[in-house]
């Protein structure tokens, strides 16, 4: 082999440039330094630099300074995570794992709360004006076990009269799941109007405690600990039982699957009532944490992408993970940032996007197909 030979052969070609092997390795270090340095920054700024006597005005001092302001906003973020989870687990179930394309999840979540909603006037016995002292626990967990299974329900209708035979059809699935959610969205508002509705917390769990001086609500912790007995059942469920082993065999290889007599149809169904069902039930804690309304199931189903995309898809540790950043950033970027500056918090939700996609394209947990 001639040098000239050789040395073509120790290049790589990337785009319009010629670059050796070390300098590829370097190139996509690049990313990794960038965002180190950035949540190097952003650490600091929280930690040190934040102030509300200097000109950046920050709604919450620095954690030094602000220990109390620092851990209710640690708080709210880990709480708001806890309700994301539970409603992309749902989606990642649906999507991540079983491929299929389910637009109507958001719809699924708005379905379930307002059947709550309904549910709860009627045990309680009012149709306004409900407080807290009027809900027991039963009074609650009812409504949320109605609303979320009659989503499963129609959930696993969906699935087996329309998707089962559009498996593997992308376009179509999506077509299909949106049309159902414009019926749903429809009948919704003919059937409960166009204000919004709020589910109310069972009086036990509605109580103030302090942190360094801050006043925080238990009702939010009562959700975080759902979301947690969410998260551990359904990791033994895909971990340590038979059905979660040929879930996540039935999505590597469908006929592999069937070949050995197993009913990949019936086990799809109930991996999709799974999924319906979580979405409703995170409908039923969204309703009861800022209640809901015609629209909210768009932003849900965008969430739930969100989270997906940056966990991975069919990782429900991915799931984690997505919704403890997406959590935290939601709730730090308004309270650290400068007062000035505010509204651009929402743009860290896409920032948070951009960076994992350039670090982890397949996201922080997904599987290379």
């Amino acid at each position: 082999m001639t040098d000239t030979t050789q040395a073509g052969a120790s290049k790589i070609k990337l785009g319009l440039f010629d670059m050796t092997p070390r300098q590829v390795v370097l190139m996509r270090r690049v990313p990794v330094v960038v965002v180190s340095v950035l949540v190097g920054f952003a650490a600091i700024w929280v930690l040190f630099l934040a102030d509300r006597s200097w000109t950046t005005d920050t709604s919450a001092g620095s954690a030094i300074a602000e220990p109390g302001e620092f851990l209710v906003t640690f708080l709210d973020g880990l709480t708001f995570a806890g309700l994301l989870f539970v409603v992309a687990s749902g989606f990642t179930l649906i999507f991540g794992l079983m491929r299929t394309v389910n637009m109507a999840h958001g719809a699924f979540f708005l379905f379930a709360a307002y059947i709550a909603i309904s549910v709860q006037q009627k045990m309680v016995g009012k149709s306004r004006n409900i407080e807290s002292s009027d809900v027991s626990m039963l009074d609650w967990f009812v409504p949320l076990l109605v609303g979320a299974t009659v989503a499963a329900v129609v959930g696993v209708l969906m699935q087996q009269f329309f998707l089962r035979w559009n498996q593997g059809q992308d376009l179509r699935q999506a077509i299909i799941t949106i049309a159902v959610t414009v019926i749903l969205a429809d009948q919704m508002l003919f059937q409960y109007g166009g204000l919004a509705k709020t589910m109310t917390w069972p009086g036990d769990v509605v109580h103030f405690f302090e942190i360094f001086g801050q006043r925080y609500a238990s009702s939010r912790l009562f959700m975080f600990a759902i979301s947690l007995v969410v998260a551990v059942a359904l990791w033994v469920w895909l971990n340590r039982t038979r059905m979660g082993m040929v879930i996540r065999a039935g999505v590597d290889d469908q006929e592999m699957v069937r070949a050995l007599g197993i009913n990949i149809t019936l086990v799809f169904g109930i991996t999709f009532f799974v999924g319906s069902f979580l979405a409703g039930m995170g409908g039923v804690m969204g309703a009861s944490f800022s209640g809901v309304a015609l629209g909210t199931d768009g932003q849900w189903l965008l969430n739930s992408l969100i989270v997906v995309i940056i966990g991975g898809l069919g990782s429900i540790k991915g799931a984690v993970a997505g919704s403890l950043l997406y959590g935290m950033v939601t709730a730090f970027s308004p309270a650290y940032l400068p007062s000035d500056y505010t509204f651009y918090s929402i743009i860290f939700t896409f920032v948070i996007l951009a960076v994992v996609l350039a670090v982890r394209p397949n996201g922080l947990f997904g599987r290379t197909e």
